[in-house]
């Protein structure tokens, strides 16, 4: 029997009035947001529906405002009857993932994610770094390119072909070079704060480990796919993942492969953009995906699916 995923967003997916209308039309979706404001202490209704994109930049918003808007696009979903077997995020995504699974509560959640960008941002501002995005080339070309400079690793496997570096900048700026030189199609910094899934980020885990180890997390409803590891995983290396993948690079392709071979036919990206679906299909076009952040794509996904 071929299975469901849902699929959750990472930071930068978020854009202006994101959850506003589904939110509006389904009762159990603006619930989320009345108690993620609540846990978050952020009025994130106004934020998420009616301030500018540049009200959400920052990390320490972005994430919850995220997360929020993602856990209420699921609950929607729900009430329409379309439940995943299977739940994976890229990066701050898996909080909303296990959210989405119930293992943690809609409050639980955004007050983790709430200290997580808070994290980040002290992090970014005590090591700074950059990201880039290299691609064309092969991941293995890429690794050995890491291999190779000093203070630049891996940090997001996101489809063949595209992989996002992280490190210091001088080092960044030469993998950038030396990209470009072996034939990648293109390699371009991104416009981030810090260097995310790197070890210079490691102070950021450390402030966030003792949030996680007091959250309550249960076993998920839904498989968890981690894409620190790329395999589904029980409750109890829940938290140790969570603090883990601040500085692992985030296996997307890797998970994704991995959920392919175990079945999964359906991939249902729930929040803003179509970030994933677009990913996906370039790891394999015979998969089916829907894209749901608005109520015409919340009809056309519980149509099929419900």
């Amino acid at each position: 029997m071929s299975k469901i995923a849902f699929m959750f967003p990472g930071q930068g997916a978020m854009e202006a009035g994101m959850g506003r209308e589904i939110a509006e039309a389904i009762p159990e979706a603006m619930a989320v947001f009345d108690d993620a404001s609540e846990a978050a202490a952020m009025d994130l209704k106004e934020l998420c529906f009616h301030r500018p994109v540049e009200d959400l930049v920052d990390t320490e918003v972005q994430q919850p405002a995220l997360v929020t808007t993602c856990l209420s696009i699921d609950a929607a979903l729900r009430a329409r009857g379309v439940r995943p077997d299977v739940v994976v995020g890229h990066s701050v995504g898996e909080f909303s993932a296990l959210g989405a699974a119930e293992s943690l509560s809609v409050r639980a959640a955004i007050a983790l994610v709430r200290e997580r960008g808070i994290a980040m941002a002290e992090a970014a501002k005590a090591h700074p770094g950059s990201m880039a995005a290299i691609l064309g080339l092969a991941d293995e070309a890429v690794e050995a390119l890491c291999h190779k400079i000093s203070n630049v690793w891996p940090a997001n496997y996101n489809c063949p072909g595209q992989l996002v570096i992280s490190g210091e900048t001088p080092s960044v700026e030469e993998a950038i070079d030396e990209a470009q030189r072996e034939g990648a199609r293109r390699a371009i910094k991104l416009r981030v704060s810090g260097a995310f899934h790197s070890p210079l980020v490691a102070r950021a885990a450390d402030r966030l480990r003792p949030a996680v180890e007091k959250a309550h997390l249960a076993e998920s409803k839904a498989a968890f796919m981690s894409t620190v590891t790329a395999r589904v995983e029980e409750a109890q290396r829940y938290r140790e993942l969570l603090v883990e993948q601040l500085t692992a690079p985030v296996k997307f392709t890797q998970a994704a492969r991995a959920m392919i071979a175990d079945g999964v036919t359906t991939f249902v990206e729930v929040g803003p953009g179509n970030v994933l679906s677009g990913l996906l299909k370039r790891i394999d076009k015979s998969v089916r995906t829907f894209s749901v952040n608005d109520l015409k794509s919340l009809d056309e996904a519980t149509d099929a699916l419900g």
